[in-house]
């Protein structure tokens, strides 16, 4: 299983990173600390979080590779996930797209660096 940004999302979310940072891929279920409580959504909503380097992640048990550096994920989430993903950025929506060999996964995911105290406001999916 792999992710490959494009252009545009590297250079959305590259600027953010650093070696004191790790990047999840939050399937937003409500269950952990990094996501956002699903009780309204009824369609398959992901997000990019980043975290601090020491930052807790009992949640996330296994691990994506991807051209921006491995992404931790929960594990069961894998079942809505495709071997070969793209993570786009649409620049009129100023939201990152998921798209796996079956189509898309989630056209509005969120970004949220954790390690801002002001990201979950700045996060523009929802």
């Amino acid at each position: 299983m792999n992710i490959k940004f494009d252009e545009d999302a590297i250079q959305k979310i590259q600027p953010m990173l650093g070696d004191d940072k790790k990047l999840l891929l939050t399937f937003e279920d409500g269950v952990g600390q990094y996501s956002q409580h699903a009780m309204i959504h009824m369609q398959v909503q992901f997000s990019i979080n980043i975290v601090a380097k020491d930052a807790p992640t009992d949640e996330y048990d296994d691990v994506i590779s991807s051209n921006l550096g491995d992404l931790l994920i929960k594990g069961y989430s894998k079942e809505d996930l495709d071997n070969n993903m793209v993570i786009s950025f649409n620049k009129n929506m100023n939201t990152l797209q998921l798209h796996g060999d079956g189509g898309p996964i989630d056209d509005n995911m969120g970004l949220i660096d954790f390690t801002d105290p002001n990201g979950v406001k700045k996060n523009p999916a929802r």
